[in-house]
C-alpha cells in the first residue's frame, strides 16, 4: 500500500509538478496520470505514529482544523494575506453549524459598528446571489445554508486554500513548546498535516486540548454544559397562514418582519411571555408532547427556500452533556424523537402546518459550549457589563448572555458593547497555536455572549491575519501583539 496521497492541486500546478513542457500532451490525452499523481505528492515523507508510518499528506503555512464560521474566516483571511493554508473539515461543507447544524439565521450582535470586514463581505456575497440577508426590522442575517456553503467553497478557492475534507483531527504531535503536526483520520486511512502555525477552530478546543493547553467545561457551579439542540428544517408550510395566524389572530407582536422573513417562538419560564406558550401547553396536557419537547420551540423562514422553515428546537434536555460521548450518542438518539414529536404535534394543530413534513435533519447536534480554553487572557461576566475594551480587541458584540438552562439576562444599553483581545486566543502553554470562535478563553457565562456565529467570523477573521502576520515576521503566535500589526491589514482596530 503506497505510503502517501495526493492534495487537491490545480491543473497549472499539476502541470509544473509532472514536468510536462507541452500543454498539448494534456488536451491530447496522453499525459500519464499515475505520473501526475505521483508528482502531486508534497515529498513523500513520512511520520512515525503509534509505531506506524504515515503519510503528510500536506505541508502548509497555517493549518486550521474546524471549517465552521471561525475556520473557514481564519483560512480565507491567512490565505489573503500570502501564506498557504490547508482547512481540516470533518464533514463535506464549510460553515459548521450555520451549514450542517441548521442553525439559521444568524443573530445580530446589537453592537454598532460590529461588522468586520470579512462578515460585510459575506453578507454582500449572499446579495449578490440574491438572498438579501436583512429583513429591515430584526437586523439578523437570514442566509441560506446551500448557497453560503457555495460562497464559503468560492472563497477559499479564490484565495488557494487547500481543503481537507472528511478529515478528522486525532492527536498532535509538539516539540520544543509549539505543534510540529497533526494526526488526521482520512478517507484513505491515518495522515499527517504539518505546518508553521495551527489554529484551532473546531468549536470543542480539540486541538488545544490535545496539546496541552489548560481548559475547562461546563458551567462553573455546576458543571452542565449548555443544553443541546438538534435542529432540523420542515418543508410543505403555507407561510402566509402561519402568518395570519399568529401575528394577526394572536396578536403575537415578538417578531415585527413580515413573511418572508418571519419566526415564531415560545420559551416557557422566561420573563418574555409568548402567545404561542399556550398551544405548546395543551400539547402537554393532552400528552401528545413532553413538558420538554414544549419548553422551547422556535422556527424561522428560510431565504429563497419557500415554504421550509428551520427548526430551533428541540431543546435536549440539560442532563445529556455535550463533552460525555455516550451521554452526547444517547443525546441524538433522544433528540431525534423529540423532534419527531414536536412536528407531528404542530403539523395536527398549527395552522399552517397542516402539510407540512420534515425536510432535513441537521447532521450535527447544536453545541452552544463544550470546552473553553483558559488563556493569557480569561473573560468574564464583569466584561460583558462593563463594557471592556481592549488594545488588542479584534472584534465586538453585545448579544446578551444566553446561557439556556442558567442564565438569560439584560441587554446591554443601546449603542453598548465590550470588545474581545487577541490575549483571549493565545495561551502560554503552545507557542505557535491561535484558539477561534467559541472555545476562546471564557468563562461559561461570558462565553454564552459571545458565541453567536457573527462575532466567531469577526474571531476567526482576526485569527487568520494575525497568524499570516507571525509567520511573515517570524514572531510566535501567541506573542503577537495584535495592536502592532498595522492598522491597515487589521480586520478591526479599537477606538478605546
Amino acid at each position: 500500500m503506497a505510503q502517501s496521497f495526493s492534495i487537491p492541486i490545480s491543473r497549472r500546478d499539476l502541470l509544473k509538478l509532472a514536468g510536462v513542457t507541452a500543454a498539448g500532451a494534456v488536451l491530447s490525452g496522453s499525459l500519464d496520470t499515475t505520473k501526475a499523481e505521483a508528482a502531486a505528492q508534497p515529498s513523500g515523507k513520512t511520520i512515525k505514529y503509534a509505531d506506524k508510518k504515515i503519510p503528510v499528506i500536506c505541508a502548509a503555512d497555517v493549518c486550521i482544523c474546524g471549517g465552521g464560521p471561525a475556520g473557514v474566516a481564519a483560512a480565507v483571511n491567512a490565505a489573503r494575506n500570502g501564506v498557504k493554508v490547508v482547512l481540516i473539515e470533518r464533514g463535506i461543507a464549510l460553515g459548521g453549524l450555520g451549514v450542517l447544524g441548521c442553525v439559521y439565521p444568524f443573530m445580530d450582535t446589537h453592537a454598532p459598528d460590529s461588522d468586520t470586514p470579512y462578515l460585510a463581505e459575506l453578507k454582500q456575497r449572499l446579495r449578490d446571489k440574491g438572498i438579501e440577508p436583512f429583513d429591515g426590522v430584526t437586523q439578523q442575517t437570514w442566509h441560506n445554508p446551500e448557497i453560503l456553503c457555495l460562497i464559503h467553497d468560492e472563497m477559499c478557492e479564490e484565495t488557494g486554500v487547500n481543503i481537507l475534507y472528511q478529515t478528522v483531527v486525532v492527536d498532535s504531535l509538539k516539540s520544543g513548546g509549539k505543534i510540529s503536526a497533526v494526526i488526521v483520520q482520512t478517507i484513505a486511512g491515518l495522515a499527517a498535516v504539518t505546518a508553521k502555525t495551527f489554529i484551532d477552530a473546531t468549536g470543542d478546543a480539540y486541538l488545544a486540548r490535545c496539546s496541552g493547553v489548560d481548559y475547562e467545561r461546563g458551567y462553573e457551579k455546576t458543571g452542565n454544559n449548555q443544553p443541546l439542540s438538534f435542529r432540523f428544517e420542515m418543508g410543505g408550510i403555507n407561510v402566509e397562514r402561519l402568518y395570519q395566524y399568529v401575528a394577526i389572530e394572536l396578536q403575537e407582536d415578538w417578531c415585527k418582519s413580515k413573511p418572508p422573513y418571519f419566526e415564531i417562538a415560545e420559551a416557557m419560564h422566561r420573563k418574555q411571555r409568548y402567545k404561542l406558550e399556550a398551544f405548546m401547553a395543551r400539547g402537554v396536557e393532552t400528552g401528545e408532547i413532553t413538558q420538554d419537547e414544549a419548553e422551547y420551540m422556535q422556527a424561522y423562514t428560510i431565504i429563497g427556500k419557500n415554504g421550509v422553515m428551520s427548526m430551533n428546537c428541540p431543546e435536549i434536555p440539560v442532563t445529556f452533556s455535550a463533552t460525555d460521548p455516550l451521554s452526547y450518542s444517547k443525546a441524538v438518539t433522544f433528540g431525534r424523537k423529540m423532534m419527531r414529536n414536536i412536528a407531528r404535534y404542530l403539523v395536527n394543530h398549527l395552522p399552517g402546518f397542516e402539510n407540512a413534513f420534515i425536510s432535513r435533519e441537521a447532521v450535527m447536534l447544536g453545541a452552544r459550549e463544550s470546552w473553553r480554553i483558559k488563556g493569557k487572557y480569561y473573560m468574564v461576566e464583569d466584561d460583558y457589563h462593563n463594557q471592556s475594551r481592549f488594545a488588542d480587541a479584534v472584534c465586538r458584540t453585545a448579544w446578551f448572555i444566553d446561557a439556556h438552562g442558567e442564565k438569560v439576562s439584560e441587554k446591554l444599553p443601546k449603542g453598548g458593547f465590550y470588545e474581545i483581545p487577541y490575549r483571549a486566543l493565545i495561551s502560554d502553554k503552545v507557542d505557535n497555536l491561535i484558539v477561534a470562535g467559541r472555545c476562546i478563553s471564557a468563562s461559561f457565562i461570558l462565553q454564552a455572549s459571545m458565541r453567536i456565529q457573527p462575532t466567531c467570523y469577526s474571531i476567526g477573521e482576526a485569527a487568520g491575519i494575525a497568524a499570516a502576520f507571525g509567520i511573515q515576521n517570524r514572531v510566535d503566535a501567541n506573542k503577537i501583539d495584535w495592536a502592532s500589526i498595522p492598522a491597515s491589514k487589521r480586520s478591526y482596530v479599537s477606538k478605546g
